[in-house]
């Protein structure tokens, strides 16, 4: 086994992951700046974080650290269901099946339900992007996909709920069919059904906000594709599905390569210039990385992987000492202009560190 590939060092790898993990389940809000306060009086730690690596190491403690904060969460009561809520189902299910624990079960039993019944639904049945504080109505986001359509595919498998499974398709294609900007290669933040009533015949018409192509949503895109992919086994060759899935991925990653910095970054705006105020961020960056590392392992993309080692050497650099993954943008809902993606702040967020994480996991892959 290698030491050092690509100009980096396993271990450096292995440390910093180490620092991210230990930076994630630390991470807090010393301010209350970031604290979300809800209609009814709660009031959201939008930091807190109450894994990937435990997958590749077996170290028991990392395991450890996953069941103790579901078990802290079922204690409290659980949340409010929305789409961002549903994202940690994704692992409490792969947690409940590599331990057999049958206390997580009724909990995937309930949240998935909710996700195929109850979930609102857009125009043509795509989820609505629900959440703690905006009903979104009749609106698609890029994040779903890996917020709650993920979650529901990998439930679906682990209860044996074929139904869920087909629905996770559906939405694939149903995102990609609003969101995929075809001039571009790239994915747009959202997409916004529209009624509307010419000369008394009411059709539906639409659009996509501020037409950003903004680079988190993109990274949660290029991330669940081959996550989806390799989940549910989909031969990229001869499914329909799989087909179209590889040739949006291999677009984006395409349009990718050519707005790369140098830095190994991209801008939070991608086709944004940093004169124009789109700003270098790093948790895209992560998952663009992690994307198009695994896509490339599993054999769903062919070509180099030199944009991604950028990424990764982009990634190192801006994790410190404290293991804080810096450049990381906070929390982003829908903007109506481009500027409203210029002014989100930097800070530390939770999905920062694990995005980080994942991608220096995947990259740890080369090394075996």
């Amino acid at each position: 086994m290698p030491s050092e590939l690509h100009g980096i060092k396993a271990a450096d790898v292995h440390a910093k992951i180490r620092l991210l993990i230990n930076g994630m389940v630390n991470i807090t809000d010393t301010t209350g700046e970031f604290l979300m306060t809800l209609e009814d009086g709660r009031v959201i730690d939008t930091k807190g974080w109450n894994d990937w690596y435990y997958e590749l190491t077996g170290e028991p403690k990392y395991l450890a650290i996953i069941e103790t904060w579901f078990c802290e969460r079922f204690a409290a009561g659980g949340t409010t269901k929305n789409i961002n809520t549903m994202a940690v189902f994704l692992t409490l299910a792969y947690v409940y099946e590599r331990t057999g624990n049958e206390t997580y079960r009724p909990w995937l039993d309930s949240w998935a339900e909710w996700t195929y019944h109850d979930l609102p639904r857009t125009r043509y049945g795509g989820f609505q992007h629900l959440t703690y504080l905006e009903v979104n109505k009749d609106q698609l986001w890029d994040d779903t996909l890996m917020m709650t359509v993920m979650p529901l595919a990998k439930i679906g498998l682990v209860l044996n709920r074929p139904h869920y499974i087909a629905e996770a398709k559906r939405q694939f294609l149903l995102h990609v069919q609003y969101l995929f900007d075809r001039q571009s290669g790239l994915f747009f933040h959202g997409w916004q059904f529209t009624e509307v009533n010419a000369q008394s015949a009411s059709y539906v018409a639409g659009h996509n906000f501020a037409n950003a192509r903004w680079a988190r949503g993109n990274s949660w895109v290029t991330m669940v594709i081959p996550e989806f992919l390799d989940l549910l086994q989909i031969d990229v060759q001869t499914d329909p599905i799989g087909m179209v899935l590889r040739e949006v991925l291999d677009a984006q990653c395409t349009a990718l390569a050519r707005l790369q910095d140098p830095s190994g970054l991209w801008r939070t705006l991608l086709d944004v210039s940093i004169d124009d105020g789109s700003y270098l961020e790093a948790s895209a960056t992560a998952g663009f990385a992690y994307g198009m590392l695994k896509a490339r392992r599993k054999r769903y993309l062919t070509g180099s992987i030199d944009s991604a080692v950028l990424a990764i050497k982009g990634v190192l650099e801006n994790v410190d000492d404290r293991g804080e993954l810096l450049k990381t943008s906070f929390g982003t809902g829908m903007g109506h202009d481009l500027q409203h993606y210029k002014d989100i702040p930097i800070t530390s967020m939770p999905y920062g560190q694990a995005m980080a994480i994942m991608a220096l996991v995947e990259f740890l892959r080369e090394f075996i």
